[in-house]
């Protein structure tokens, strides 16, 4: 081939280096298109994504969101503080429709339950009161009455041989313990001018007044009451003497001085008089002047019986178990049963329905309101031998 057609084929074509050049050129202009596409799309899709978050956001702000329990309390309280301080009962009837608090409901004599807050504060506040309840065996029921079942025997048993025959043991005995329900009220009332303060906490208010009325009434009952229109207290059953126990009874030991302590012997006496399976939760009951005369009580060498709680809190404690102090024990006299030991969580038994109802009265008091508080509750001995008691008297 001569220099000339060479000349001629490369003037024609075009050299290798500019073909790669211009194809490398050509690769990058179509790759920067395809990544500004790309980055195109993308922004256009985070746009539709925060336009669709911010859509979600107005919608749940507008949907209601599930309420907590405080949440569906706040209603049901501020509708009945309304009801507490005007007499409005609009709310707390739509709240009840509603069914936004389960405690609320409207009485068919009228009245209201309260709300749960106040509820439990009454509630606290009697458990935490010096009464038989603070050691008694407390059940919720929703009837008129609460029965307990007592079996006053072992099933029989007996020894038998592999191949003797075997021979029929016989059938305890089961009696029935009823405890009706008395309605228990409270009457506390305030002034209208005192009821338009916003600042005056109402509901705490009626909360302490109403524990307080309860708790003082209870704990008379639980321990003297006749049991006609208010629960018996263990105290109104028969006493005999601790030998000749029989159901039904409360069995006593005699101090052997009337009126008066014969030593620290008679307390000793009054513990081991309880049976072995009641005295690991047994507790002394007494009032703060016969606890006075208890506090002064040796022992053949000299230590005083009596010790106080180790710690903040904790009750004192007469030969290791616990005192609990209910002023509506009788006082030391001729005859008295001032003393009484025992498991009160297996020998009394507090029936009650859980509800509080509240009913404002604006008429019967003017210019006060009255707020006409009801519950009901019962109590009884439920093991006539979980208890004892110690009399001041010869025998």
């Amino acid at each position: 081939m001569s220099t000339t057609e060479t000349k001629s084929r490369t003037g024609d074509g075009v050299s290798p280096v500019v073909e790669a050049t211009t194809a490398i050129a050509g690769f990058t202009s179509e790759f920067k298109g395809f990544r500004d596409e790309i980055h195109q799309r993308l922004q256009q899709q985070e746009e539709r994504l925060t336009m669709l978050d911010r859509k979600t956001a107005t919608q749940t702000a507008k949907r209601p969101a599930l309420a907590t329990g405080a949440e569906i309390e706040a209603p049901h309280q501020k509708a009945f503080d309304a009801y507490l301080r005007t007499g409005d009962d609009d709310a707390l009837r739509g709240i009840a429709l509603e069914g936004k608090a389960m405690n609320t409901a409207v009485a068919a004599d009228g009245g209201y339950l309260v709300d749960p807050k106040t509820a439990d504060s009454v509630r606290n506040v009697l458990q935490g009161a010096a009464s038989i309840r603070a050691v008694a065996n407390v059940v919720e029921v929703e009837a008129t009455s609460y029965d307990v079942l007592v079996d006053h025997g072992d099933v029989g048993h007996g020894w038998n041989a592999e191949t003797g025959s075997v021979s029929e043991t016989g059938t305890p005995q089961i009696d029935r313990i009823t405890i009706p329900l008395h309605e228990l009220s409270a009457l506390p009332k305030a002034s209208q001018r005192l009821l338009d303060d916003a600042a005056f906490d109402l509901e705490g208010w009626l909360a302490s007044r109403i524990a307080d009325k309860f708790a003082r009434a209870e704990a008379a009952a639980f321990v003297g009451g006749d049991g006609i229109d208010k629960p018996t207290g263990f105290l109104t059953h028969p006493h005999v003497g601790n030998a000749s126990w029989s159901w039904g009874n409360l069995g006593y030991v005699a101090t052997g001085v009337d009126g008066a302590f014969g030593g620290a012997d008679a307390i000793v006496d009054l513990v081991y008089a309880l049976g072995a399976q009641y005295r690991a939760n047994a507790a002394f009951v007494m009032n703060s002047k016969t606890a006075g005369a208890v506090r002064k009580l040796k022992d053949n060498d000299g230590r005083f019986l009596w010790s106080d709680g180790l710690a903040a809190g904790e009750p004192a404690r007469l030969l290791g178990y616990p005192v609990l102090i209910a002023e509506d024990m009788p006082d030391i006299g001729s005859d008295a049963t001032a003393i009484a030991f025992g498991d009160f969580g297996a020998g009394y038994t507090v029936a009650e329905r859980p509800d509080l109802r509240v009913l404002r009265d604006p008429f019967s008091a003017k210019p006060h309101v009255l707020f006409y508080a009801t519950k009901r509750v019962g109590g009884d001995v439920s093991d006539f031998a979980a208890i004892k008691l110690l009399k001041f008297s010869v025998a």
